[in-house]
């Protein structure tokens, strides 16, 4: 792979971009940066991309929090290692936003993802779009992430009904049990298909099901002919994709505006 090449397509085609977002929200352009505005409190609201130098970064922040804050909305400026100027998390601390867990930006081709990774005995995994599996979704997602989830799940649901093609979820269950649940958005007009939400309940984790979950949404990917996914993994899911054929392209960072 060539990671240079990779990770400008990854911000030319899913950063430098709008187009709607996941609860019905829009990615537009404000000035050097692309911001996406959800019509919910509880949808994604933040930046994603900025184009800034040091002689622009630090109007550009104070000019999204203003923004925000106008509309009573917390948000995510979400930071990537590889983003300008160099001291743009200084910047960002300084304007009162506070960074989060660090994740690695992981790609990997496709085609190089390896398709016929069986689940393990006894474990189930589908593709759904049906209201039961929406609600396997919520269990697992509320039991492993903690919190109330079903904004979320209401926001698939919707995202389902009025364009099926954007999105896919699975549910790995144990006879009647949710025990996992992620899903993939396939990014229309774009090389690549992204990864999300992947979570296993703690008493099955360690048997490959996630394993066997990439796997699946990987060949759901290749069906539909995109060339790369991507996903910002945290360190305990990283070993797992290297030895999926995944590469580490950058770091990024959620900074986040107080509630």
């Amino acid at each position: 792979m060539d990671r240079e090449a990779v990770l400008a397509a990854f911000d030319e085609q899913l950063r430098n971009s709008v187009r709607p977002s996941l609860g019905g929200g829009w990615f537009e352009r404000a000035g050097h940066v692309i911001r996406c505005v959800s019509p919910s409190p509880r949808g994604w609201n933040g930046v994603d991309w900025s184009d800034l130098d040091e002689t622009t970064a630090d109007a550009a922040i104070a000019e999204q929090v203003a923004y925000f804050a106008s509309r009573g909305r917390s948000f995510e400026w979400k930071f990537y290692a590889h983003d300008k100027p160099d001291d743009l998390p200084d910047r960002l601390r300084a304007a009162g936003l506070e960074p989060e867990v660090a994740e690695a930006l992981m790609v990997a081709d496709t085609a190089s993802v390896p398709a016929d990774l069986p689940a393990p005995e006894g474990i189930e995994l589908r593709t759904v779009t049906d209201e039961t599996g929406l609600e396997h979704a919520l269990v697992v997602h509320d039991e492993v992430f903690g919190g109330d989830h079903r904004p979320m799940v209401a926001d698939l649901r919707e995202r389902l009904r009025s364009d099926p093609n954007a999105l896919a979820m699975v549910v790995a269950t144990a006879g009647e049990q949710p025990v996992s649940a992620s899903r993939i958005e396939f990014h229309s007009g774009t090389d690549f298909a992204s990864l999300w939400g992947g979570g296993t309940l703690p008493g099955w984790r360690r048997r490959g099901i996630y394993r066997a979950m990439v796997a699946h949404r990987a060949r759901l990917a290749a069906e539909r002919g995109f060339t790369y996914l991507r996903t910002d993994a945290m360190p305990a899911s990283r070993p797992i994709l290297e030895k999926l054929g995944f590469t580490r392209l950058s770091t990024t960072i959620p900074f986040t505006s107080p509630a």
